[in-house]
C-alpha cells in the first residue's frame, strides 16, 4: 500500500483527489493539509511515501515544503499545478522532487505518476518537460531569486535580511542588480515578472 499525504489549500480540489486516490486499491491517503506548514508538519509525523503537493499554497509552497520534507524525511514528493511554468518545473527538480504535473491531467494519470514515484523512478508531464527545453533561463543567480522569494509579499529590506541572514546592504545591492537585469524600475515588478516566467 502506498501512503500519500495530499496537500491543497483549496477545501474542494484537496477533497475530490482524495476521493479519487481512496478508489485505486493500492493507494491510501494517510493526511489532507489546507496549507505549506501543516503539511511539512504532518508529513514529519507520518513519514508517508509520498507527498502530493500543490505548488500554490500559503505559509510555504509546494517547492518549500517538498525541500524541507527531502531534508528531513525519506518520502518522495510530487508537485501540482495550475500554472505549469517550466521555470517553476526546473526549480522544483533542482529541489529534488520527483514528480511534476498539471491539475488538468486526469486520475489515473496521478495515480500512475504516484506509482512511479513510489517505486524509486519520475514522472514529469511531457508538455511541461517540453515547455522547458525552450525556455528562457532565468538570468538571476540563486542568491538574487532567493532574495526575490523572500520579499514576494512586500517584505521590507530588513526583514529580508533577517529571513536570509544577510546584511541589509548586501539586500539592498542584490535588489540593485535584480532590477538592473530585468530591467524594470520597482522590486514588485521584478516580482511578478519572475512569478510569470516561473522563476519563483
Amino acid at each position: 500500500m502506498i501512503r500519500v499525504l495530499l496537500a491543497d489549500d483549496e477545501g474542494m480540489i484537496r477533497s475530490a483527489l482524495a476521493a479519487l486516490l481512496r478508489l485505486e486499491d493500492d493507494i491510501e491517503v494517510v493526511a489532507e493539509c489546507a496549507d505549506g506548514p501543516e503539511a511539512l508538519a504532518e508529513a514529519q509525523r507520518l513519514r508517508p511515501d509520498v507527498c502530493l503537493l500543490d505548488l500554490e499554497m500559503p505559509g510555504l509552497d509546494g517547492v518549500e515544503v517538498a525541500e524541507r520534507v527531502l531534508r528531513s524525511v525519506s518520502s518522495r514528493c510530487v508537485l501540482v499545478t495550475r500554472h505549469a511554468r517550466p521555470g517553476v518545473l526546473r526549480r522544483a527538480l533542482a529541489a529534488g522532487v520527483s514528480g511534476f504535473l498539471p491539475k488538468s491531467r486526469g486520475a489515473d494519470e496521478l495515480a500512475a505518476a504516484i506509482r512511479r514515484v513510489a517505486a524509486g523512478g519520475r514522472y514529469v508531464d511531457p508538455e511541461i518537460a517540453a515547455d522547458a527545453l525552450t525556455d528562457e533561463r532565468s538570468p538571476l543567480s540563486d542568491r538574487e531569486l532567493d532574495v526575490l522569494r523572500a520579499g514576494r509579499r512586500g517584505e521590507t529590506t530588513g526583514q529580508i535580511a533577517r529571513t536570509l541572514a544577510l546584511a541589509p546592504g548586501t539586500v539592498r545591492n542584490h535588489i540593485s542588480a535584480i532590477l538592473g537585469k530585468l530591467h524594470v524600475q520597482t522590486r514588485q515588478q521584478a516580482v511578478l515578472l519572475a512569478e510569470e516566467r516561473g522563476w519563483i
